[in-house]
C-alpha cells in the first residue's frame, strides 16, 4: 500500500518557496500551528499566481475505462492497453491505478514508475515497492489512469476538466515547486459578491476565482467576509 507518513515540516518562509528542484514529494502535506494546511505542487506550463484556484492534471479519456492485459494477484505490477493516447515516462508516477470494472473492481494501487508507451499500445505500471496486488485481475477487468493531482497544476478553467486542489500561497513559476493552500482562511479572487458563511465554488465564469456554490460546482470553502468581485477577499479552505 501506499506510505502513511505525517505532515512535513516547513518553517513560514518555506511556504514560499518557488524552486527548480523539489524539496520533498510532490503532494506532502504541511500544516501550520493555526490550522492551515498546503500541499506540495508542481506549477504546469504556466505560472502559478498568488490567491488563484488552481487544479490537477485533467483526466485523459484514452487513459480511462482500458483494458487489462495481466494483472496477477501478489504481482507488482498491472499491464494495459492504453487508447489513442500515448504516455510519457512516468507520466503517471505518484498517482494511482483504479480498477474500475469486473474482477477486481474497488482497487486502488500506487503507482511506482512506468515506461513511454505508445497510443494503443500495451504499458506496464509498476506499483509502489510496499503494494501488491489483492485480487488476480482478468482481460475483462477495467482500469483508469489517475495523475498524482499534484503534479502539473493548471488554473481552474470556466469549464470543468479536472478538479480544484488548492490556492495558490504564492508566485510560482512554470515547471517549477511550491506549496498551494488546501484548508484554512487564505485570500482568493472573488468572481461574484458572496455573503459571510456562504460556500464558495469554483467559478464557472472568471478562471481562477470562485463564486457562491450552487450545488453542482465543487466547493472549496466558505466565505469570511462578503466577498467583492475582482477583489481577493478571505474565504475558509475546506478542499483539504
Amino acid at each position: 500500500m501506499a506510505k502513511f507518513t505525517s505532515d512535513v515540516q516547513v518553517l513560514p518562509a518555506g511556504l514560499r518557496s518557488n524552486v527548480a528542484t523539489p524539496a520533498v514529494q510532490v503532494g506532502a502535506k504541511a500544516s501550520t500551528v493555526d490550522g492551515r494546511v498546503f500541499r506540495y505542487c508542481k506549477a504546469g506550463a504556466t505560472a502559478l499566481v498568488a490567491g488563484k484556484v488552481y487544479d490537477g492534471p485533467a483526466a485523459e479519456a484514452n487513459h480511462t475505462n482500458i483494458a487489462v492485459v495481466t494483472g496477477t494477484a501478489g504481482a507488482k505490477t498491472i499491464t494495459v492497453t492504453l487508447g489513442a493516447t500515448a504516455v510519457t515516462a512516468n507520466q503517471y508516477a505518484g498517482g494511482v491505478i483504479v480498477i474500475n470494472d469486473v474482477t477486481g473492481e474497488g482497487q486502488t494501487f500506487t503507482i511506482k514508475s512506468h515506461p513511454a508507451a505508445d497510443a494503443s499500445a500495451s504499458l506496464v505500471v509498476t506499483l509502489d515497492d510496499d503494494e501488491t496486488i489483492v485480487t488476480a485481475l482478468t482481460t475483462s477487468s477495467q482500469a483508469t489512469l489517475v495523475a498524482n493531482q499534484y503534479n502539473g497544476l493548471v488554473i481552474h478553467a470556466t469549464t470543468e476538466v479536472a478538479i480544484p486542489v488548492g490556492v495558490a500561497h504564492t508566485a510560482i513559476t512554470a515547471g517549477q515547486y511550491g506549496w498551494v493552500q488546501t484548508h484554512g482562511p487564505v485570500s482568493a479572487l472573488c468572481a461574484a459578491t458572496t455573503g459571510i458563511g456562504q460556500s464558495c465554488a469554483a467559478s464557472d465564469t472568471t478562471a481562477g476565482a470562485y463564486e457562491i456554490g450552487d450545488g453542482i460546482l465543487p466547493v472549496i470553502g466558505y466565505a469570511i467576509a462578503a466577498g467583492v468581485a475582482t477583489e481577493y477577499n478571505p474565504i475558509f479552505l475546506t478542499i483539504d
